[in-house]
């Protein structure tokens, strides 16, 4: 018979082969791969979330930094394709920090990516229940219902998840499709409709609203980052997420070559669709001062120009595309559980890493990852300005991640693996000054006093982490007891063992 074991891709300190119950199928499709990484950036998600923030800070010319936004994350986005390209390993970020560098460095990341993970599925959902759904049935939101309203979207997320792998592709695949289509014709009748009604004030473009003018386009001070400047929060938030494709590389056919083409075909989609849709929102505005009053601007928008019908029937495609969204974030962040688990580098790894045999998921590190989300969401959800406080997290921690990881590119891009997917070629320092050059830009903004309540959160949640990876070099004799395996072809290994599983076994 077929043996219940095989080579483990990633080795721990006890054991060095896995389970078949420990493996997932590689079934992800190229285009599910790009559904995933534009899921979870998912422009209606992030629009809706942060055009107030915007509003407030930047008024209405804050547009005008998308397309800033979109080329550095594009850039960002190469950089982490041509990582993905030759380390197409579940678990991104802490697969290539741990294995380019060293382990004690790979599992830093890894937390990071989890922390940025848990506190943004919080982030996105609650923009279902504080920013559409007041609007789409007509009651008054508060904290309250926001909170209970987002636990539920949680539970039906993790839910889905637990339950099928390849059902939640299909319902991503399908979202993301819908959010093409949606958020395409969205624009088409807003300008369209706008033009008939006379509605459209392209002046309001050019217009800082209830913003002072005064030094609009300055750098700012030593804890205050100036107004202009303040609204590359809008994108920097929004366009988050596209490595996520990464994260699905071991149940991805030729994830060296889709996984990269997946991240920037989704950057660069999502940034003209976008931008855009902010062009057509912002002439429509009316007084920018009186909407950016509103809790749910955007929603204001489109039931005012759209009217009830049309316009509630794409509010309820925008609240697929949310759910879709937090679906996703989800996905990605069970998996990067699962991978550290599988390394037994996670605390509790011995549940996280197990995969249910009847369902082929990861459902204990679901339900872990969601209860975690549900900590988060209600530290957070009984503060008045709880939306504010999640998506400034959801930012300053990818801003973190994609830092670092690009100056770990740049130090060790010599010593790589080959790819044979994905290369950047006279492109990579050119590509690589630009991204370092923005993502140094994008943490200067952080050092604005309004982001104490998010930099408290990092804080914290990097001296649990910081208390664990003290336990685990005690308890495993140093750095030497996390030691990653050689960069073998674990696709390979992968595949090998499907198709032994898949082969006629011999009777007994």
């Amino acid at each position: 018979m077929s043996s219940n074991t095989q080579a483990r891709p990633a080795s721990g300190p006890s054991s060095n082969h896995q389970s078949q119950h420990d493996r997932l199928k590689r079934d992800v499709t190229a285009f599910q791969s790009f559904a995933v990484a534009f899921g979870f950036v998912s422009i209606a998600t992030g629009i809706f979330t942060a055009y107030g923030a915007m509003l407030s800070t930047s008024g209405p010319m804050g547009i005008w930094t998308w397309p800033v936004v979109v080329v550095g994350q594009l850039m960002v986005a190469f950089i982490l394709g041509s990582l993905a390209a030759r380390i197409p390993v579940t678990g991104y970020v802490y697969q290539w920090a741990s294995r380019i560098t060293n382990p004690v460095f790979g599992w830093i990341m890894g937390w990071i990516s989890f922390t940025f993970l848990a506190v943004v599925l919080c982030a996105v959902d609650y923009t279902i229940a504080s920013t559409v759904l007041p609007v789409l049935f007509g009651y008054e939101g508060t904290p309250t219902n926001a909170w209970w309203i987002t636990s539920l979207v949680i539970i039906a997320q993790a839910v889905m998840i637990a339950f099928s792998t390849k059902f939640t592709q299909r319902f991503n695949a399908i979202a993301v499709t819908i959010q093409l289509v949606g958020m395409i014709g969205l624009v088409v009748l807003l300008f369209t409709v706008g033009y008939i009604n006379n509605a459209l004030d392209f002046a309001n473009l050019f217009s800082t609203g209830s913003v002072t003018g005064d030094d609009y386009y300055a750098f700012g001070e030593l804890t205050k980052a100036g107004p202009w400047i303040m609204g590359t929060l809008l994108g920097a938030f929004t366009i988050v997420g596209f490595e996520s494709a990464a994260n699905l590389a071991e149940e991805t056919h030729e994830p060296a070559r889709v996984v990269p083409r997946a991240m920037w075909q989704a950057v660069l989609s999502l940034g003209v669709i976008g931008m855009l849709f902010l062009i057509a929102v912002t002439a429509l505005l009316g007084d920018p001062a009186t909407v950016a009053a509103s809790a749910t601007p955007i929603a204001d928008v489109i039931s005012r120009i759209l009217g009830p019908i049309v316009g509630n029937f794409l509010l309820v495609l925008v609240v697929i595309s949310i759910f879709s969204c937090g679906l996703v974030i989800l996905l990605s962040g069970t998996r990067l559980v699962w991978a550290m688990s599988r390394d037994e580098r996670f605390p509790g790894w011995q549940l996280w890493h197990k995969i249910s045999p009847t369902l082929h998921t990861p459902v204990n590190a679901t339900i872990f990852v969601a209860a975690i989300g549900q900590v988060i969401l209600a530290l957070f959800s009984q503060q008045t300005g709880a939306l504010f406080s999640l998506f400034s997290a959801a930012t300053l921690l990818p801003a973190i991640i994609y830092a670092v990881t690009v100056l770990m590119y740049a130090a060790k891009r010599h010593q790589l693996p080959p790819s044979q997917g994905f290369s950047l070629g006279i492109w990579e320092v050119p590509v690589l000054v630009l991204a370092i050059a923005w993502l140094a830009f994008e943490l200067a903004i952080f050092r604005d006093a309004s982001f104490a309540r998010p930099w408290s959160y990092v804080a914290i949640m990097f001296a649990i982490g910081a208390v664990y990876l003290g336990y685990l070099l005690v308890s495993r004799g140093g750095a030497r007891g996390l030691k990653m395996p050689e960069l073998i072809a674990i696709d390979t290994i992968l595949d090998a063992d499907r198709g032994a599983e898949l082969a006629p076994t011999p009777a007994e």
